[in-house]
C-alpha cells in the first residue's frame, strides 16, 4: 500500500517553515509542483445519466417520513470512515436509514429534510469532486488520486433525483438554523456536535423508531432486491460444497472465504460475518472465529448471507454432514429441527401473531425432547410452561430481514414482535438444537451436536413464499444435492 506524502521535519525544512510556504501545502512540495499539478486535466464531467432503479422507491419512503413529522427539519447522516489501525480504514458502509431513504452509498453524505408548506424538501449535502486548485485531490489522504473519483453535486442529483450542496458547509448552517429538528444518531459525530443544544435523545429515537417500523413492509424493489440475495448466497452454499475436501485440509477458514468470494463477485460483501462451524462449534450460536478443523463424519453449520450492492442481504443457515452423509444419531437431530421449521414456517402467514411461528417451532422441538427422555417424567406441557426446551433451542425462531440482518430493530415492540404479520414483511425461520460438548444432562453420544435450519419467508396475500427455498432441506435431498455438487 503507497504511503501518502507528509510533511517533512522541522530539521528538513528548517528555511522555510511550513507556515511560510507560498502554495499553502505541505513542505517537501515545491511551488512548481503544486502550479504543475492544478492543470491539465480533462473534463470527467457525466452527464444523462439514468436514474438509479430505487429512485422511485426512495422517493416514496421520504414522502411517508414527510409526512409523518409535519413542520420538522429532519436529518439523516449516512456516516464517516472508521480507522481500522494507524492510518487505514475499515470498508465504508453507509448507514441503513441514510441508504433506505436516498440509494446513495458514499461516505460523508446527509439528508436533510427541511419543512416547506405542507411538506418538505429534501437536499442531499454530499462531499463534491475533489479540488484540484488546493491540491485536496492529490494531497488529501482521502483525495480522488488516493481512493478514487465520486461523482459530482451534479452527476449525484441526476442518480440519487434529489438536488445535492455541499456537505462541507453543513455543519455551520445547522448550528444557525432554528426551529425543531431531528437527527439519526450514531452515525455522524460532527453533525451531532453541531446539533447539541437543539435535538434530544427522545425525540431523536423516534425518528429511528419510524425509520425501523416503515422497513417492516417491503416495497416491490426490496423484495426483489432480497430475491437477488437468496440466489446468490445459495450459489455460495453450492461453491462451499464443492471445497469441503479443501477445508478439510486447512480449517474453517477455507469455508468462510469461499462464501465470502460469492458475496464480493454477486454483491457488495456479505452480510454479516460468516458462521462457519465444524463439529462442536456448530453449538457456539455465533461462532466466528472460523478458525477450527473440518472434520469428516462431523456436521458443518454453515450460516451466511450474500448482501446485494443495493445493500440488502440473505440470511441463510444449512447444517451439511462434511462427508456427504448423516449418521443415524446427526438425522434424528437433523430431522427434529426440519420438523420444528415446517411447523414455523406452516405459521407465516398475514394476520398471524408474529410470534406464532416461533411458538409452533419450539413445541415440535419441545416434543422431541421429551419423546427422547430427556426431562425425567415432564410433559410436553410442562416444559413449554417452564421454559425448559431452552437450555437446547437457546434462541428465537427468527427476525425481521432486509438492509440490516436483524432489520427493523428499532422498531416498537408493538408494531414488532407483538404485532401481526402482514403481506410484504420477510422474516427468517430457524430453528436450532445445541447439545454443548461438556452438557453432562444429555447422553454422550449426543454432545458437540449442533443443527440449525434458516429460510428467509416472505409473506405473501394467501401465506408465505421461500425466498431461499433452491437449497434443499430435507436430510435424504441435502445429501443427493451434496452428492450432485461434488460430481460437478
Amino acid at each position: 500500500m503507497a504511503e501518502q506524502l507528509t510533511p517533512e521535519t522541522p530539521e528538513e525544512s528548517e528555511e522555510q517553515p511550513i507556515k511560510q510556504r507560498k502554495n499553502g501545502l505541505y513542505p517537501g512540495v515545491s511551488d512548481e509542483l503544486a502550479e504543475n499539478m492544478k492543470s491539465g486535466w480533462a473534463d470527467t464531467e457525466l452527464h444523462g445519466l439514468e436514474p438509479i432503479a430505487q429512485a422511485a422507491h426512495t422517493a416514496d419512503r421520504r414522502a411517508a417520513l414527510s409526512r409523518r413529522f409535519p413542520g420538522e427539519r429532519l436529518v439523516v447522516p449516512a456516516g464517516n470512515l472508521k480507522t481500522r489501525s494507524n492510518d487505514t480504514e475499515y470498508s465504508f458502509r453507509a448507514s441503513t436509514e441514510y441508504a433506505y431513504l436516498t440509494g446513495d452509498q458514499t461516505q460523508d453524505g446527509v439528508l436533510v429534510l427541511e419543512p416547506k408548506g405542507d411538506g418538505h424538501e429534501a437536499t442531499l449535502y454530499l462531499l463534491p469532486r475533489s479540488d484540484r486548485e488546493n491540491g485536496e485531490f492529490w494531497l488529501d489522504g482521502q483525495g480522488e488520486l488516493w481512493v478514487g473519483r465520486r461523482h459530482s453535486l451534479g452527476e449525484a442529483e441526476q442518480l440519487l433525483g434529489i438536488p445535492a450542496k455541499d456537505v462541507r458547509k453543513l455543519a455551520a448552517a445547522l448550528k444557525e438554523a432554528t426551529g425543531p429538528v431531528r437527527n439519526v444518531r450514531g452515525h455522524d459525530a460532527g453533525i451531532e456536535a453541531a446539533l447539541t443544544d437543539k435535538v434530544t435523545a427522545e425525540r431523536d429515537e423516534e425518528l429511528r423508531e419510524f425509520l425501523s417500523e416503515a422497513r417492516l413492509v417491503k416495497d416491490a424493489f426490496e423484495v426483489s432486491e432480497l430475491r437477488k440475495a437468496c440466489d446468490a448466497t445459495a450459489r455460495g452454499f453450492e461453491d462451499v460444497v464443492k471445497v469441503l475436501d479443501k477445508a478439510e485440509a486447512t480449517s474453517e477458514r477455507y469455508i468462510e472465504g469461499t462464501f465470502f468470494l460469492r458475496a464480493r463477485v454477486e454483491g457488495n460483501d456479505i452480510g454479516y460475518g460468516s458462521i462457519c462451524a465444524a463439529g462442536p462449534h456448530a453449538t457456539t450460536l455465533h461462532w466466528v472465529r472460523n478458525d477450527g478443523a473440518v472434520r469428516p463424519g462431523e456436521l458443518l453449520l454453515l450460516d451466511a448471507g450474500v448482501e446485494t450492492n443495493e445493500l440488502y442481504t440473505a440470511d441463510v443457515t444449512r447444517t451439511l454432514p462434511i462427508n456427504g452423509t448423516f449418521s443415524p444419531l446427526q438425522r434424528k437431530i437433523y430431522d427434529a429441527v426440519y420438523e420444528a421449521q415446517e411447523a414455523g414456517i406452516a405459521a407465516v402467514k398475514p394476520g398471524a401473531p408474529y410470534r406464532a411461528f416461533h411458538d409452533a417451532a419450539q413445541r415440535v422441538l419441545a416434543e422431541k425432547l421429551v419423546e427422547w427422555g430427556l426431562f425425567g417424567d415432564l410433559d410436553v406441557e410442562k416444559v413449554l410452561e417452564l421454559g425448559l426446551q431452552r437450555r437446547w433451542t437457546l434462541h428465537g425462531t427468527g427476525h425481521m430481514l432486509g438492509m440490516d440482518v436483524h432489520d427493523c430493530a428499532a422498531a416498537r415492540t408493538e408494531t414488532y414482535v407483538a404485532g401481526d404479520l402482514e403481506p410484504g414483511m420477510c422474516l427468517t425461520v430457524e430453528p436450532g438444537l445445541y447439545f454443548q460438548a461438556d452438557d453432562l444432562t444429555v447422553p454422550e453420544e449426543y454432545r458437540g451436536i449442533g443443527v440449525r435450519i434458516e429460510d428467509d419467508i416472505l409473506v405473501t396475500e394467501d401465506g408465505n413464499e421461500n425466498l431461499s427455498a433452491s437449497l434443499p432441506r430435507r436430510a435424504d435431498e441435502v445429501e443427493a444435492w451434496m452428492a450432485r455438487v461434488k460430481r460437478g
